[in-house]
């Protein structure tokens, strides 16, 4: 509570009013919560809590689907747990492996990793998972998105078979469902502040621009007054690599960061954003979950994404800590499906588009009894009904006449 004072927190969250009581009776926990709703205090306040009442006996699993989510919730873990006797590690690609070592020989209490590298140091039997009594999963969604769902079987068959096992995501696919179903002992669900409901308190508008013209767009975009920090995103590295170096040269402070960077550069760059040294950071989805930066004023989606859950991971990095915000999409035709599909999740209509004129319907012609309607412009013969000339069609003789006809023809043949 000391802690937690220090923090300035007074009140709970949906999310963490939901999901603390069942994590106290140490239930399995499937939740279903957006980013920025105070998930990792959801599950951390509790595991500290127990670890507080039981000592170092018990230990929990982290498992983050990105380096930064799991950088955030080791930090988070440290500030929580400042007045207890708990320790914390990050267990990450692209980081030093001689320091990670150093700090699993210790055996912290709580091991916040990537799936990726943590399965590197149990196949090298450098790290045992035996003594782990609890794993959380957070963001799940998005760690199935990056094919990690074989490297996450694998990891919960090394843990013990009695643990709690907790599991946070955005929205439910059926390999979530079927996770909780083979791995997990009656879970507790609690759904709270779904992906599909943004911040009321980001205005979002939508600019259209044709792709050869984003650059020069969005360059006139951020030197508008009122844009004091931005995140920019876009779909792939190279986009980002490429809109850095043009923002820079228009002598606009930016930055980019995705997969490609080492470690130590995604750091540096996050933390010259977050102090303020950099105006304008553009990234790929690695940013659009689990950033938590206050002050972010502007998102520019410089390319809409293919899912259209992300859109409003994506926005959801501004109007943070009670702040307002403004989320921009410049959008080219080509991009019009995806655009319908974030605004079909959102529930409104963010670009109004002209609507493709309806068939005039052709007057229904009329039919003479007998006579197919055929079309018109043709030979007498082919002659539509309407003008009046076509000749009617002969009726065939009926059966009975046929009859008699055959009987006539068979006398006189005898």
């Amino acid at each position: 509570m000391r802690a937690l004072d220090h923090e300035g927190y007074s009140e709970t969250t949906p999310i963490q009013s939901a999901a603390i009581g069942p994590l106290l009776e140490k239930r399995d926990l499937v939740g279903i919560a957006q980013t920025g709703t105070g998930k990792t205090a959801a599950f951390l306040l509790p595991l500290l809590h127990e670890m507080a009442a039981r000592g170092p006996r018990k230990r929990a699993l982290i498992l983050s689907p990105t380096r930064e989510l799991g950088a955030q919730i080791e930090e988070a873990s440290r500030r929580y747990a400042r007045f207890l006797q708990i320790s914390s590690t990050l267990v990450i690609g692209g980081a030093s492996a001689r320091l990670q070592l150093r700090a699993l020989k210790g055996g912290p209490d709580i091991l916040v990793a990537t799936p990726g590298r943590l399965l590197d140091y149990m196949t090298n039997a450098i790290l045992d998972l035996g003594a782990f009594s609890t794993l959380v999963l957070d963001e799940a969604d998005q760690m199935l998105d990056k094919g990690f769902l074989p490297t996450v079987r694998q990891i919960l068959k090394a843990l013990p078979r009695i643990r709690q096992t907790v599991l946070f995501s955005a929205t439910m696919p059926k390999q979530i469902r079927a996770l909780a179903d083979e791995f997990m002992q009656d879970p507790v669900e609690v759904a709270v502040a779904t992906v599909a409901a943004p911040i009321e308190r980001i205005e979002q508008r939508v600019v259209a621009v044709p792709a050869s013209q984003k650059c020069q767009t969005l360059t006139v975009l951020l030197r508008e007054t009122g844009v004091e920090r931005a995140i920019v995103f876009t779909r792939t590295k190279r986009s980002a690599d490429r809109l850095s170096r043009h923002l820079a040269g228009e002598r606009l402070s930016a930055m980019a960061s995705h997969g490609d960077k080492t470690q130590d550069q995604r750091e540096r760059t996050l933390v010259a954003f977050k102090e303020g040294r950099l105006r304008t950071l553009v990234a790929t989805d690695i940013a659009a979950r689990g950033i938590n930066i206050e002050g972010v004023s502007h998102v520019f989606n410089y390319e809409l994404p293919n899912v259209p859950e992300t859109y409003v991971h994506r926005i959801g990095r501004t109007a943070r800590a009670g702040a307002s915000g403004e989320a921009v999409s410049l959008v080219d035709p080509a991009e019009y499906g995806m655009l319908g599909a974030i605004e079909g999740l959102i529930g409104r209509t963010l670009l109004p588009r002209p609507q493709a004129p309806k068939k005039a319907k052709l007057p229904r012609r009329r039919k003479l009894s007998g006579q197919p309607i055929r079309s018109a412009g043709r030979s007498k013969q082919h002659a539509t009904a309407e003008d009046g000339n076509a000749p009617l069609k002969r009726r065939r003789p009926r059966r009975r006449q046929l009859q008699k006809s055959r009987q006539s023809a068979q006398h006189a043949a005898a």
